[in-house]
């Protein structure tokens, strides 16, 4: 059996290929869609607050070959942390916006005015209510298995698995399988690998 037909298959339905392939974009919410939604606090030994999160390596891996297959990768958070921007930069995701207030569809807005894109052309994988505004514009709006019922209303696609436990890598491998592009972007990723 090939690495490509070991591939866990999940609940969820296909994405239909005409609303992938019309996506340049893909945000993802950070808390409850990268992370299971805990923050860990405390205090450092100089007295300055600590603050840790929990991300999922395969998911990290998810976001790679999106960005490998040629899509802009955006994290899109309604809180400032320095673990959010840490990761992203372990990932080389250079569009990771924080807004403290929760402004999410106005800080999106001027991304896309930078990179020149269209609503339509972009995906978004949320989880709770500050989602809700993008998940209503965006081409094609997607949530967490255990999302909101406000958000799960306006995704037309949801993952099978939990914000934080494989929900964004599900979701990748789905949007790359339903554009043609995940055979190609896995196999260039083996090979690589696979050099002496």
């Amino acid at each position: 059996m090939s690495p490509l037909e070991g591939e866990p298959v999940t609940g969820a339905p296909p994405i239909p290929p005409e609303l992938a392939r019309r996506v340049r974009m893909v945000v993802f919410d950070v808390d409850g869609v990268l992370t299971d939604a805990g923050v860990y606090l405390g205090k450092g030994s100089d007295g300055s607050t600590v603050e840790l999160k929990r991300f999922d390596i395969q998911d990290g891996l998810g976001v790679k070959l999106l960005m490998r297959a040629g899509l802009v990768v955006a994290f899109l958070s309604g809180r400032t942390s320095e673990a959010t921007a840490l990761r992203a930069a372990e990932l080389g995701v250079s569009e990771c916006l924080q807004d403290d207030g929760a402004r999410k569809l106005s800080v999106l807005r001027d991304l896309l005015t930078r990179h020149d894109l269209e609503w339509s052309e972009v995906a978004m994988l949320g989880d709770d209510l500050p989602d809700v505004p993008v998940l209503e514009r965006v081409g094609f709006p997607a949530a967490v298995a255990n999302a909101t019922p406000e958000a799960r209303e306006h995704a037309r696609w949801c993952t099978s698995a939990e914000g934080g436990r494989g929900a964004v890598r599900e979701f990748c491998r789905a949007l790359l399988l339903a554009r043609g592009e995940w055979e190609r972007v896995v196999g260039e990723y083996l090979d690589e690998r696979a050099l002496d």
